[in-house]
């Protein structure tokens, strides 16, 4: 019960970092911690790949449209 708190906790600090990203770079970083953190190797990979998604989709919808 104990690691699975401490794991959460950690998880949720991750998260918060990663909304302070403003860059995808950032984004793509924070993923890839959290993902290490949470399942070791193959998480950084998914995390940092779902990062940089999301960063890719925040600068594309924060251009204005014509």
């Amino acid at each position: 019960m104990r690691k699975t708190l401490s794991l959460f906790v950690v998880a949720a600090g991750l998260m918060a970092l990663g909304a302070c990203s403003t860059t995808t770079e950032q984004k793509a970083a924070a993923g890839a911690v959290g993902g290490a953190v949470v399942a070791g190797p193959v998480g950084a990979v998914v995390g940092g790949a779902a990062g940089a998604v999301a960063g890719h989709v925040q600068e594309d919808s924060s251009k204005p449209h014509s």
